[in-house]
């Protein structure tokens, strides 16, 4: 299997391909378009701030090819944010993936979000076999507010979406490479995804 992590220089790649080594799966981490085009999965990471992350998007035409992906792809955290129609980062528009907007936490939690939390509400197949309530690593000062495409929820002053789902696409606010057992679940499931 022919596995991608897109390469734009805002990637937490090393966490990531080490998790999926654990897992005795091979990923090539590029830019190259045709290469991606030919992804069987294709992984979209991001550790970093909005605007800047889009604009390197922008500069390599990636933020035209992420959006008409056939083939299944995983937003993890800034990378899921990117996927959103805007975010307050930055006052940044996203690819539009997922008609949602992505907003600052308000003063009245500790920004940035850092450590474990539960997740709940969790649509299948990306989180067959993780339990409910399961906890997950989430280290973020944004969130995407709930929305028809929650596909998981999870609260930390207000109740936001820690996952999302449209058609092929897919989107983790929360690490699923630091989050343990239940987080290499998440990576096998979308790894043996058919859509």
């Amino acid at each position: 299997m022919n596995i991608v992590l897109v390469d734009y220089g805002a990637g937490n790649i090393q966490s990531l391909k080490f998790a999926l080594d654990r897992l005795n799966v091979d990923a090539v981490l590029s830019s190259n378009k045709n290469e991606i085009l030919a992804a069987d999965k294709v992984i979209f990471p991001g550790v970093g701030e909005a605007s800047s992350a889009m604009q390197k998007l922008e500069s390599s035409g990636l933020d035209l090819l992420i959006p008409e992906l056939t083939q299944p792809v995983l937003g993890i955290c800034l990378g899921m944010q990117l996927m959103c129609s805007h975010t307050e980062e930055g006052d940044t528009l996203g690819l539009g993936i997922f008609d949602v907007a992505v907003k600052r936490f308000k003063s009245d939690v500790k920004v940035p979000q850092i450590g474990w939390n539960t997740i709940t509400n969790m649509k299948y197949p990306l989180f067959h076999n993780i339990k409910n309530n399961e906890y997950m690593y989430s280290v973020n000062s944004y969130y995407a507010a709930l929305c028809k495409e929650t596909a998981a929820q999870t609260q930390y002053g207000l109740n936001y979406s820690c996952a999302l789902q449209k058609n092929n696409f897919y989107g983790v606010q929360f690490h699923p490479e630091k989050s343990s057992k239940a987080g290499s679940q998440l990576l096998l499931n979308f790894i043996n995804l058919n859509l």
